[in-house]
C-alpha cells in the first residue's frame, strides 16, 4: 500500500521550512510495499523480543524497559545526527521503538494495574495531542516533509505513541473478544484493507490513511508474532520467542540491506537530486 505518493499528499501541502531551518534531506523512506512489510516485521519483533527479553534476562519488565529505552535513545541520537534517510539506522530505530512501545504498555498493564481501556484511551489522546501540536507548528503531518529537527522530533514521538496505542488496543481487542491470535491477525488485516479502500476508492485523506494504517499494523504484527511464538496449547505454533525473533530479524536485515543498495525507498526528489548526471 502506498498512501502518500506525492509531496502534496497530506493535510495540506508541505509549506516551506521556517526561517532558521537547517536544510536536510527527508529523513524517512518512501511509503512502498517494502515500507509496510518491514513495518509489520518490526512490530512482530517488538512483541516477541519484548517477551523474550523479559523471560530470559531476569530483569523484569521495568529493567528491560530501562535497558531498551537507553538503546533506543542512543540509536535516535545517531538518527538525528544523520542528514538524510539511512535505511540501517532508520529501521533499527523503528525496531527498538517497537520494543519500547510494547514495554510501556505492558508495564502499565502488568506492573501498575492500569486497565487496557484506560491505557488505550490515554495513548490515543496523547497521540492526538502530538498530531495537533505538530500540525499547529509545522502546518503539515506529511512524512514527505520530515526534513528538520522539529519535524523529525514530532515524527518519532508520534511513532512511539502509535506503537504504545497499537499494543494497548490490540491487547484490549484480544482480551475482550477472545478471538485467538490467528483470527485477530485476520481481523486487523481486514481493518487495514478497509483503510486502503477508503483512501483509494473513497478519497480518505492520504496522511490520515497512513497514520491509521500505521497504528493498525502494530496489533497485526503482534498477533502474527504471538501466533508463531506461543505454545500450541495457547493457540500458537510453538516456535518460541527466540526463534521467531531471530527469523524475523534476519528477514528485516535482508530487506534493509537490499534497500540500502538499490535505494528503492528514497523519496523521489532526493533521488533526482543525487542521481549522477549523464
Amino acid at each position: 500500500m502506498t498512501y502518500e505518493t506525492s509531496e502534496t499528499a497530506g493535510v495540506t501541502s508541505a509549506p516551506p521550512a521556517p526561517s532558521g531551518h537547517r536544510p536536510r534531506w527527508n529523513k524517512v523512506p518512501e511509503v512502498t510495499v517494502y515500507f509496510w512489510v518491514i513495518k509489520v516485521l518490526c512490530t512482530t519483533v517488538g512483541e516477541t523480543a519484548a517477551d523474550m527479553l523479559d523471560e530470559n534476562l531476569g530483569l523484569g519488565l521495568t529493567g528491560v524497559s530501562l535497558l531498551m529505552s537507553v538503546l533506543l535513545a542512543a540509536v535516535l541520537v545517531v538518527q538525528f545526527r544523520t542528514t538524510a534517510y539511512r535505511p540501517g539506522v532508520y529501521w533499527l530505530a523503528v525496531a527498538l521503538i517497537s520494543v519500547v512501545g510494547t514495554l510501556i504498555s505492558d508495564n502499565l498493564t502488568d506492573n501498575m494495574g492500569v486497565p487496557l481501556t484506560t491505557s488505550t484511551t490515554v495513548f490515543g489522546l496523547v497521540l492526538v495531542v502530538v498530531f495537533a501540536v505538530w500540525y499547529r507548528r509545522e502546518r503539515t503531518l506529511s512524512i514527505h516533509s520530515v526534513d528538520s529537527l522539529s519535524r523529525e522530533s514530532f515524527y518519532w514521538l508520534a511513532v512511539l505513541f502509535t506503537f504504545a496505542l497499537g499494543t494497548a488496543a490490540g491487547d484490549l481487542v484480544a482480551e475482550r473478544m477472545d478471538l485467538g491470535y490467528w483470527v485477530s491477525a485476520v481481523l486487523f488485516a481486514l481493518a487495514i484493507a478497509a483503510v486502503a479502500v477508503a483512501h483509494f476508492a473513497l478519497g480518505l485523506n492520504a496522511v490520515w490513511s497512513f497514520w491509521i494504517a500505521y497504528v493498525l499494523t502494530r496489533p497485526l504484527g503482534a498477533s502474527v508474532g504471538d501466533y508463531l511464538s506461543q505454545p500450541a496449547g495457547d493457540g500458537g505454533l510453538g516456535m518460541g520467542t527466540v526463534v521467531t525473533s531471530v527469523l524475523f530479524l534476519a528477514v528485516i536485515l535482508g530487506l534493509v540491506v537490499y534497500l540500502a543498495v538499490t535505494r528503492k525507498d528514497v523519496i523521489e526528489r532526493e533521488r533526482a537530486v543525487t542521481r549522477p548526471a549523464g
